[in-house]
């Protein structure tokens, strides 16, 4: 299981687009990847009900057999994107 946490800096958080090409992004690796905010955890294609804002933290975790690429890539999105 690999983990990282990442504080948004966008200053309209998570919303749809770049909602959308996380999950795409997720789909490209067998590793399940959720997300987690304030509590609650849900699978990462399904974060829009998070309501993730500029100025919050998220806690992504992967699991799988290509957890490592997974992490990294998405990681990665977040830094560039978010």
């Amino acid at each position: 299981m690999k983990t990282f946490s990442y504080t948004i800096t966008d200053e309209i958080g998570i919303h749809a687009r770049p909602a959308g090409l996380l999950a795409k992004k997720a789909k490209e690796f067998e590793s399940v990847c959720t997300i987690e905010k304030g509590g609650k955890s849900v699978n990462i294609t399904k974060l829009m009900g998070l309501g993730v804002k500029q100025g919050d933290t998220v806690t992504v975790t992967c699991e799988g057999a290509d957890e490592d690429k997974a992490s990294e890539a998405l990681k990665a999105f977040f830094e560039e994107t978010l």
